[in-house]
């Protein structure tokens, strides 16, 4: 099953799967609000500063089993990154039934691709325990500066 880009006909179904990947970290995904919102950023980014790779469920039509949403964003330039560009990973779901089939590693891989033919060099991303693995054999790691966060709840 391989991954392919997304479209605006996807976008209820990435929402959907990202609402998963919250469900599985303990967070309530079922509040309207956000969801509403991804939807509305899916349609008006995809293309843009946001690409979302998905794999179709080889039996229902129009239902997806996974997804890799990432953007870009442009951040100062730096010795190391002198176009400033940065990626974020933002939201990786694979459906239940569908795990350890390496699905999440296609549509990372392909998602890795369109940050490579962007010229990304940096790219970030949260990870599970579950998907840590993956992540480190696709050649993340946590060395480097230490990053920190401010969260306003």
């Amino acid at each position: 099953m391989p991954a392919r880009p997304a479209t605006a006909a996807d976008t209820g179904e990435v929402v959907r799967l990202a609402a998963l990947l919250f469900e599985s970290m303990g967070l309530d995904a079922g509040e309207p609000t956000w969801q509403e919102e991804g939807r509305r950023h899916v349609r008006q980014r995809l293309g843009q500063d946001l690409a979302v790779f998905v794999v179709d469920d080889p039996v229902a039509s129009g239902h997806l089993v996974g997804a890799a949403a990432g953007t870009v964003a442009q951040r100062l330039p730096t010795p190391r990154n002198p176009s400033g560009l940065a990626g974020y990973v933002q939201w990786v779901c694979v459906e239940p039934a569908f795990r350890r089939r390496h699905l999440g590693r296609e549509v990372m891989v392909a998602l890795l691709e369109w940050f490579d033919a962007r010229d990304v060099r940096a790219v970030e991303l949260h990870a599970t325990v579950m998907a840590e693995p993956m992540y480190r054999e696709l050649g993340f790691d946590d060395s480097g500066p230490r990053a920190l966060r401010r969260r306003v709840w």
